[in-house]
């Protein structure tokens, strides 16, 4: 039996000096392919940038027309892709709207042919990929820009339709073309383009290996991800890649930001998606499409899971309340006749409120509208208080809105006298320990930090999908290493 292996990775490596391309193609740390971006070096000495390499080379320079940074005359283009080939590039790419003739017949196999649209999906997309592999060219690469994530799909029906000796590589540009990245083989393409051209989506090579365990990742590996929109800030993705390597799953999780709900299902079923955690604004969407809901989903209103039925549908639940009562649970906390005051009258809100409830707890709902926090407190059987919380009227203080999230740290949701005998649980996990919970240590309090619930949801979703006891501790570690980055860098975290 054939074992289906990774695709090859091709590591992009740019600059502007000659020696400095060289410096940095030395410096790859990992790569089957490294692409020697020619475009926007100064100094250009081809022989002196295919010197000495130990390691495949593609070498390119890209148009300002392909979305590149050469501007001057095509024939010099030409002739420097010309030289690079009898230097020994063991691949040259070469526009497909270049025309340059002479150079795609010199080059045969090593000619890397591609387009790149910037506009969107090309309505003959097909036939496109039909004429350039038609050219004899070694590999044909097609880059469209996505903005859905269904716009991926049409590169699967490239693959499928061309004949299978014809190497291709099929990338979706931009955050919804993600998966076409990571899940490379899956997609038919013989390598995937890592580095730092983050305006065409590019993932950094070492997020790509090791968040994303892309030398793992096969035609045959399950897919699971995060449905939400946006989903660049989330730490899920370090979560529940972390675990499946620990617990050997073949498995890898993406974040899939769709637009709409039609998007995301369209998505799964063309790449057979197993499993996914939802978060905002698709929790309550869900509940239209899934099979058979858990009692929970119903009194919460929403689902944060979905696990591909064995009909081939949905399965859904929600795994919020208990991963909020995990930590207090760890705590020792009672919480029969527990005096829980809830800041907010979102979708957390009434998560928290179900399961306090169901743990004999005495809810108040305060949000400064009260509208809402009235028909929270309807829906979950809970009572309305002011806004804010009077002082001595809580034993357990939760905040469920997004006061204090980075990069707003130096805010809390409201002013409040906190006793030293009380709780304060704060559903923000970035930063890991807010403004909120500093006041209540300095009161005394016990401080319980949303990082917490969020690794105990998580853990639990992963045990629905997997079957196997999620290594909550690892997953926690990896939480923590991505969000001191995230903040260290206030980056985009694809």
């Amino acid at each position: 039996m054939t074992v289906p292996s990774p695709a090859k990775l091709c590591v992009t490596v740019t600059a502007a000096t000659t020696a400095e391309l060289v410096r940095r193609r030395d410096a790859v740390p990992e790569a089957d392919l490294i692409e020697l971006r020619l475009d926007g070096v100064g100094d250009l000495d081809v022989d002196a940038v295919l010197a000495g390499r130990t390691r495949p080379v593609l070498v390119t320079c890209r148009p300002t027309w392909e979305g590149g940074a050469y501007d001057g005359d095509e024939r010099q283009r030409e002739a420097v892709l010309t030289r690079a080939l009898a230097a020994g590039a063991d691949y040259v790419d070469v526009e497909w709207r270049a025309g340059f003739d002479a150079l795609l017949a010199r080059g045969g196999r090593r000619i890397v042919l591609s387009s790149h649209d910037f506009s969107g999906v090309p309505g003959d997309l097909l036939a496109q990929a039909r004429a350039m592999a038609a050219t004899g060219a070694g590999v044909v690469k097609i880059a469209i820009t996505t903005r859905r994530l269904s716009d991926c799909l049409p590169l699967l029906s490239v693959r499928r339709e061309l004949p299978p000796d014809v190497q291709t590589v099929l990338i979706g540009m931009g955050d919804t073309g993600i998966a076409t990245r990571v899940l490379a083989a899956r997609f038919g393409s013989v390598w995937t383009y890592a580095g730092a051209l983050r305006g065409v989506g590019q993932v950094s090579a070492e997020r790509l290996t090791s968040v994303f365990r892309y030398r793992a990742v096969t035609a045959a590996t399950a897919v699971y991800g995060l449905l939400g929109n946006p989903v660049h800030h989330s730490v899920s993705p370090e979560m529940h890649n972390a675990a499946f390597g620990a617990t050997g799953v073949d498995a890898v999780y993406l974040p899939l930001p769709a637009v709409d709900v039609a998007d995301f299902q369209s998505f799964a079923e063309a790449i057979g998606l197993q499993g996914a955690s939802v978060t905002i604004p698709f929790k309550r969407d869900c509940l239209a499409f899934v099979e058979a809901p858990e009692p929970s989903v119903a009194r919460i209103g929403a689902i944060n899971t979905l696990k591909r039925s064995p009909s081939g549908g949905w399965l859904g639940r929600n795994t919020d309340g208990e991963g909020f009562l995990a930590p207090l649970r760890r705590r020792g906390m009672t919480l029969e006749g527990c005096r829980a005051a809830l800041l907010g009258a979102g979708g957390s809100a009434r998560a928290v409120a179900v399961a306090l409830r169901d743990e004999g707890a005495l809810v108040t709902v305060h949000a400064r509208d009260r509208a809402k926090a009235e028909a929270v407190a309807v829906e979950t059987g809970s009572a309305t208080g002011p806004w804010p919380p009077a002082d001595g009227a809580w034993d357990l203080l939760v905040n469920c809105t997004p006061v204090g999230m980075f990069p707003a740290v130096d805010a809390v949701p409201v002013p409040l006298a906190i006793p030293a005998t009380g709780v304060v649980y704060d559903l923000i996990y970035n930063p890991p320990v807010t403004r909120l919970l500093e006041q209540a240590a300095h009161a005394g309090a016990q401080a319980v930090g949303g990082l917490e619930m969020l690794v105990a949801q998580a853990s639990a979703q992963f045990g629905w999908w997997t079957g196997h006891v999620a290594p909550d501790a690892m997953m926690a570690e990896a939480a923590r290493a991505r969000l001191s980055e995230f903040n260290a860098n206030d980056t985009h975290l694809l």
